[in-house]
């Protein structure tokens, strides 16, 4: 199979960014799309020129670090995969094929289709935790917990924190993310030790980075590939209310 791709090429955060035109030609049908990219990248320094770089690690569909947006959809046309389980045999010969970086302001690009995703990795660390005891596991039966609760935690834990959510909102917001990360715990009893804190201290640190708010567009929950539903983004919505209506009221007495 042969493309046209074009791809944006950027040297770093300050630096003027462009798109470019390469050939992929004779890729494999079979072939993902990162291993397209390598085929690429191979051609470009049998030739003398810079690779485009690009971020990847597992090629499993597990990390969510390879974040390219392709033809304008977040990790590309195909729902709830990531790039690296893209395959070029959702293309048609000759397509052409236009890569970008994720596009959001807490999301800076650091070269080409690189972005720094970190703003996520602080909002985890901002209260993505519980003061539960480390060592043997308890007994199962110790800790009842509603089957309908655990299968929404189980949903919700299954975000792999790729952004794509972020990339494909139109404000560029994160509130499917963090939504994601406070009800998985927030559903669950060994998580209720940091209920109120948890959720204040990742919006807070969400609003620092400079994500946008949400209008309801439902475009995260379209390109997420862990499927994760916007219902997260109301529970979000509850537990902040309930958690600042506590504060509030501790802070009176």
């Amino acid at each position: 199979m042969n493309f046209n791709l074009r791809v944006w090429r950027q040297d770093g955060p300050r630096a003027e960014g462009r798109f470019v035109d390469y050939k992929a030609e004779s890729i494999p049908a079979d072939a993902s799309f990162l291993e397209m990219m390598d085929i690429v990248n191979e051609g470009l320094i049998g030739r003398g020129e810079e690779p485009v770089a690009f971020d990847h690690d597992c090629r499993e569909g597990i990390c969510g670090s390879c974040s390219m947006v392709i033809n304008g959809s977040a990790h590309g046309p195909v729902n709830n995969v990531t790039t690296c389980g893209l395959y070029m045999r959702h293309f048609k010969d000759g397509d052409t094929i236009v890569v970008e970086p994720f596009r959001a302001a807490a999301f800076p690009v650091l070269k080409d289709l690189v972005v720094d995703r970190s703003a996520l990795d602080r909002i985890q660390q901002a209260g993505g935790f519980i003061t539960a005891r480390v060592g043997s596991a308890q007994d199962g039966n110790a800790l009842p917990v509603p089957r309908q609760n655990a299968d929404l935690a189980m949903e919700s834990a299954a975000c792999i924190g790729c952004g794509a959510c972020v990339a494909a909102c139109p404000n560029s917001s994160a509130m499917l993310f963090v939504g994601a990360k406070v009800s998985h715990l927030a559903l669950l009893p060994q998580g209720q030790a940091e209920r109120e804190s948890r959720v204040l201290g990742m919006v807070q640190t969400m609003d620092e980075a400079g994500f946008g708010g949400c209008s309801n567009h439902g475009e995260c929950e379209a390109v997420c590939p862990a499927g994760i539903r916007i219902s997260a983004i109301g529970r979000l919505n509850r537990e902040f209310t309930r958690a600042a209506a506590i504060a509030g009221t501790r802070d009176e007495t």
